[in-house]
């Protein structure tokens, strides 16, 4: 089998040069490597190299006398990841060279040893001045793009440097308990009998917090569909939303499905889940089969309802709205790669569709929820602020959060907060009736 660091520099390369998606990637590759411990490297090497690509990458500019990004992308990337594995990882010098050179000639570029070589020891020779270089820049400090520096910075000017330490921060996955099948006490003493260790988070009622990274599908109870794998800000909105039995509710932006299925472990309910792309409504019926989960999934777009709505209201609906995602990207560092400035507009104009295509099927007296895992006031508080004025038939219903911030006619949780990711929620209530 080929080195584990040589698969995470072709699977970087794609990532960062090549704009494909970190879970989709990992996905793909994952399963090819047999040894758990090896698995887990990949993983990590991974997750880091993209957290930290626009710190390292930038650095080599510097290094080589011609950029390798294009003509040689795997070769840049497995000095990204060299980098990335001495400052970040704190792995032993003489490992990182070695390694290294072991898998650029696994990677069939064995004239490029002596490159790698070189350029790695030359960074350790100079790593203290070229890091102070590094600090000196927030992009390269962060590990950020400028835009999101320069919107995170307007939107939250006492608090951006947590904000983005918070983001750059590794955390283990969160559980949400299936209470239709095991208590969160119960399922803590399972996973102590195997040594896993974990707590139950403060005020959410159903999370338990792991002590480190760990496989979840190998753990105890995920087969019998005791738990899922679901950071605690999201599990925020079944109690935002807080159905009672019998109820229609609409989760319109469903995929993967971990808000319907937490609702439905909750009550029982006639929910319709709406996901517009038929392989991620897919992904909702896994998690379902694999919980025992009642709901109906359905193909269809949420800005033209008419395809898809039987005509009946709705006494709670869902609006998990697609967004920049800039509150969970500690969890999801490749959307610092990926997304783009020029990408908010088109984001909000979905928004505002949304929230306007839904509003007629929320039945007199019944709420809507409106979310986003971002922390930009322009997908969250602005949006929520023009929806209302254009409605006199809406009305906020306040709630607040024991951690977070008031945003307008919303709740505003930021990156780390009470441990938790990045999001928005608005509870808005129809009048009449």
């Amino acid at each position: 089998m080929m080195p584990v660091r040589a698969l995470a520099a072709r699977a970087l390369a794609r990532i960062a040069l090549g704009g494909e998606s970190l879970r989709e990637v990992s996905a793909h590759s994952v399963g090819k490597i047999a040894a758990a411990r090896d698995r887990a490297l990949f993983t990590a090497l991974l997750n880091e190299g993209s957290r930290w690509w626009l710190r390292f990458d930038p650095a080599l500019d510097d290094l080589l006398k011609q950029p390798l990004r294009e003509r040689q992308p795997e070769v840049h990337a497995l000095l990204v990841l060299g980098l990335v594995q001495r400052e970040v990882m704190g792995i032993a010098e003489h490992a990182v060279v070695a390694s290294s050179v072991e898998a650029v000639r696994a990677l069939q570029r064995p004239r490029f040893a002596g490159l790698v070589n070189a350029v790695l020891r030359r960074w350790l020779r100079e790593r203290v001045e070229r890091l102070r270089t590094l600090d000196a820049v927030p992009q390269t400090q962060h590990a950020f793009p400028s835009w999101l520096i320069d919107a995170v910075g307007r939107d939250w000017p006492d608090l951006s440097a947590a904000v983005l330490a918070a983001s750059n921060r590794v955390v283990p996955p969160m559980l949400r308990v299936n209470r239709r099948r095991q208590t969160r006490e119960g399922l803590q003493a399972r996973l102590a009998q195997t040594g896993v260790a974990s707590a139950p988070h403060p005020w959410l009622e159903d999370a338990l917090m792991l002590d480190r990274n760990r496989d979840i599908t190998v753990l105890p109870g995920f087969v019998e569909g005791y738990f899922s794998v679901q950071d605690g800000a999201a599990q925020i909105a079944a109690d935002l939303l807080s159905p009672a039995s019998g109820m229609r509710v609409l989760d319109a932006c469903a995929a993967p499905g971990g808000k319907t299925c937490h609702l439905l472990e909750r009550s029982d309910l006639y929910l319709l889940a709406v996901e517009r792309e038929a392989s991620r409504a897919e992904h909702i019926r896994e998690n379902q089969r694999r919980l025992g989960l009642p709901a109906t999934v359905c193909i269809g777009d949420a800005t033209v309802p008419a395809s898809w709505w039987d005509g009946k209201a709705f006494d709670r609906i869902l609006l998990d709205a697609p967004c920049s995602a800039s509150g969970v990207i500690r969890r999801h560092p490749d959307i610092k790669l990926h997304r783009r400035e020029r990408d908010l507009e088109a984001l909000v104009a979905v928004q505002h569709q949304m929230l306007e295509a839904l509003w007629p099927l929320l039945a007199p007296g019944g709420t809507l929820l409106y979310a986003t895992c971002s922390i930009l006031h322009a997908e969250n508080r602005e949006v929520v602020q023009a929806f209302m004025a254009a409605h006199s038939d809406a009305g906020i219903e306040r709630r607040v959060l024991p951690a977070g911030h008031s945003a307008g006619p919303g709740w505003q949780l930021l990156p780390g907060e009470a441990g938790l990711d990045g999001m928005y929620y608005a509870r808005l209530g129809k009048r009449g009736g």
